[in-house]
């Protein structure tokens, strides 16, 4: 019975062991090792063998359990390599960190993975890129440095894993990464440190939606590719360093050869002006020089902010110096620019206006403030430029020194001449012609003179300034004690007396008094008509002739009577003899005193007076005969005499200074 059984026996053992070398050599699941298992247990219990056969079992199933792990740690060896190949072969870093990613979610079978990296302006990591994730904010999160298991890793700079993360209380969370790990259903959560020299410049981390514990070999593997991600990451930013540091190399030397061209343009320039002057160029050909160099609009203001020179650049369309105005809206700029350049001695930017830099230095010579050079540019100024411009304005300074000694030396032999023929004396009067002619004037032929006075630092101006601008080439003319004097063919006079109304108003307004003699047929006469010229100065002040240049024909008379009086007196005079005229067109706006002045003037013709006025000759009589109610008969010569005088003189005089109270 017993030699029956047993080989009953034998057969069980040998299939059951022939089943388990089949399952070790197709790598068999856990579970067809756990159902043989259960097929050896349910075998009977007499059977003598059956202790035997479940240790077998148990012995293919370690066998089964070590071949997995080998064939896990195979895996992971193969991922490593994979791993650092990709590293020394990849140059995309943003590529080469999500293969990093998959491959770690892949390796340990997990879900989701995802790697962040330190952002020092936030001071907290930030997602780089993940794999596996379902929820868009998962590739979003943001983890500060005390929250969440970045808490930890930061400060123990080793793996940490949890299978429950959401309900671990062995760190603070964060509420947000709460909520985004909700939303993606994530339970189990390891996390290792890229570390570089004992700093945690990133995290790996790979998680599953349920409950899972990692083993340390699984860690090991995980770590070993979080550190070829800290090298990766590290190599990114030694390139961007390297890059940056390349770039700024590049930009260094693009800089320090834009200042080598600008330091060679600066000594050309130099050269160029020092040139320039070398060969005594004028103020316009400077002008222009400094406009091609400077690539703008150069102005050159005198003294008084009116302007002497200018160049402009033929490729510069800006129109800022044609809007400038010595008086105009950015008056107070300049005046502001200019008292600051002079404190400093270096040029300012005065404004902008309309897209154009106007930039002013003070313009000096030796030790005087000779003008000012303004610059009209679109585009800024390097300090190299700034000095070239500098430069050029001590240029400008030199010529116009130069010009105005020049000038001086010309002044006085003007002023010498002019003097020599309003003296009294007239010392060699035949060496006076001849010196009068080399300038243009003909002694021999009638001469007439102007007397201009403005306020006496104007009148020095006013001379200097036609000297400059040459606008009397053909006359003798100097500011001789406070007042401007000119001598010039008769010929000339009108335009002369043009030149001189238009310079004055240009510059003063109407505050000025102004004299032009009748014609001198001799010089011997010019003294004593230029005395006679001078004592008139003061009598049209006091009768308010302001604004005018008037003949001396038309002040004769008053010079005469009123020479010694002021003012005041005048006043008086014109109200007791037309002031009850003068009185009634104020009240009801006619023009008695106006018909007046025009029927005397007309020889006491009423129709002809009537034809100069533009009247019809009964308006006239009407005129006349309410006039002379008002006024008195002037049948008597002696009054008519009077009212001609009251009314040329109101007409002469500023009829809105006349007190008639």
């Amino acid at each position: 019975m017993t030699n029956a059984i047993e080989p009953a026996e034998t057969d069980v053992s040998e299939r059951i062991g022939e089943e388990l070398i089949q399952l070790l050599h197709r790598t068999a699941s856990s579970e067809e090792f756990a159902a043989c298992m259960a097929r050896v247990e349910a075998l009977p219990d007499d059977l003598s063998r059956k202790p035997d056969l479940l240790e077998l079992v148990r012995m293919a199933m370690a066998i089964r359990n070590r071949m997995d792990v080998q064939q896990q740690r195979e895996s992971g060896m193969l991922a490593v390599i994979e791993s650092a190949r990709d590293l020394s072969g990849r140059l995309d870093v943003p590529e080469l960190l999500a293969t990093v990613v998959s491959r770690a979610r892949r390796l340990l079978g997990s879900q989701v993975a995802w790697l962040s990296a330190y952002d020092a302006g936030l001071d907290a990591f930030h997602v780089l890129t993940s794999d596996g994730a379902l929820s868009r904010g998962t590739g979003e999160m943001l983890a500060g440095r005390d929250l969440g298991i970045v808490s930890v890793v930061v400060k123990s700079r080793l793996p940490f894993t949890t299978a429950d993360y959401l309900n671990d209380p062995r760190f603070p969370h964060d509420p947000q990464l709460d909520v985004t790990f909700r939303e993606e259903g994530i339970a189990a959560v390891v996390g290792v440190p890229l570390l570089w020299e004992d700093e945690v410049i990133g995290l790996l981390f790979v998680a599953d939606r349920y409950h899972r514990t990692h083993t340390a070999h699984n860690i090991s593997i995980l770590s070993t590719l979080a550190t070829h991600a800290a090298v990766a990451i590290k190599n990114a930013m030694a390139f961007e360093q390297t890059h940056a540091a390349l770039r700024s190399a590049e930009i260094a030397h693009a800089q320090l050869e834009q200042h080598a061209q600008s330091v060679q343009a600066a000594a050309e320039a130099h050269d160029q002006m020092t040139t320039l002057l070398a060969k005594g160029a004028t103020l316009a050909t400077i002008c222009q020089s400094v406009a091609q160099i400077m690539e703008g609009d150069v102005l050159v203001l005198d003294e008084v902010g009116q302007p002497i020179g200018r160049g402009v650049a033929e490729t510069y369309q800006g129109h800022g110096a044609d809007a400038y105005r010595p008086h105009g809206e950015h008056s107070d700029a300049l005046s502001r620019a200019l008292g600051e350049s002079r404190r400093i001695g270096r040029s300012v930017m005065a404004y902008e206006a309309l897209g154009e830099n106007c930039r002013l230095i003070t313009v000096i010579g030796g030790s005087d403030v000779l003008g000012t050079m303004l610059l009209f540019r679109q585009a800024a100024l390097d300090d190299v430029a700034v000095r070239t411009y500098e430069r050029c304005a001590s240029i400008v300074g030199i010529v116009l020194l130069s010009r105005e000694r020049a000038e001086a030396s010309q002044s006085r032999d003007l002023s010498s001449l002019l003097r020599g023929l309003l003296s009294p004396r007239q010392d060699d009067l035949h060496l006076l012609s001849d010196r009068a002619g080399r300038f243009g004037v003909d002694l021999s032929r009638p001469t007439t003179l102007l007397l201009l006075q403005t306020r006496a630092s104007e009148t020095g101006y006013l001379a200097r300034w036609l000297r400059s601008a040459q606008l009397l080439p053909r006359a003798l003319f100097d500011e001789l004690d406070g007042v401007l004097t000119i001598l010039s063919e008769t010929v000339r006079a009108d335009e002369v007396r043009r030149t001189i109304d238009s310079a004055v108003r240009q510059h003063f307004g109407p505050e000025f008094l102004g004299v032009v003699s009748r014609p001198i047929p001799q010089p011997s006469e010019i003294p004593s008509l230029h005395a006679s010229l001078r004592r008139s100065l003061p009598v049209m002040a006091r009768v308010g002739m302001r604004g005018a240049i008037i003949g001396q024909n038309e002040l004769a008379l008053y010079s005469t009577l009123f020479e010694t009086h002021d003012q005041a007196s005048l006043h008086a005079y014109l109200k007791s003899t037309i002031g009850s005229l003068i009185e009634y067109d104020r009240k009801r706006g006619s023009e008695l005193v106006a018909t007046l002045l025009a029927y005397f003037d007309c020889n006491q013709n009423a129709k002809a007076a009537a034809e100069r006025l533009g009247i019809h000759v009964n308006t006239m009589r009407q005129r006349l005969a309410t006039a002379e109610g008002l006024a008195g008969h002037w049948g008597n010569a002696m009054r008519a005499l009077e009212l001609h005088v009251s009314v040329r003189l109101w007409a002469l005089s500023d009829h809105s200074e006349v007190d008639l109270r």
